[in-house]
């Protein structure tokens, strides 16, 4: 693997007559364990986020629950309502008939 390095003159320059390839070994274990502590890091916030995420993600389910339980009962109130206004009508219309027929009677006699 090839590796090339960017350095600016004068720090170029203090290198020069130094075992480059040794300096770098050098500083590799430290350079490891540095990535190694920052890519660390970079996962604990990626697990702090995900699990604030999953916190909303639970509150929304849990509101979503509430509401659909409230819908089936508003559902059930609606269609016993529905149902008991349909016996009245069937009542109230039975009475109107009952008392047209009365009427008929009584005009019609």
């Amino acid at each position: 693997m090839r590796l090339e390095i960017t350095l600016p003159r004068d720090k170029f320059k203090c290198l020069k007559g130094r075992d480059v390839e040794a300096l770098i070994e050098g500083h590799l274990p430290r350079v490891e364990e540095t990535l190694k502590a920052e890519r660390e890091e970079f996962l604990r916030e990626k697990v702090s986020k995900l699990e604030e995420k999953l916190r909303e993600m639970e509150e929304e389910i849990e509101e979503l629950k509430e509401f659909y339980e409230k819908a089936l009962r508003d559902r059930e109130f609606m269609t016993a309502e529905r149902d008991r206004l349909r016996k009245e009508n069937e009542e109230l219309r039975k009475a109107v008939e009952e008392r047209k027929r009365e009427l008929k009677k009584v005009h019609g006699s």
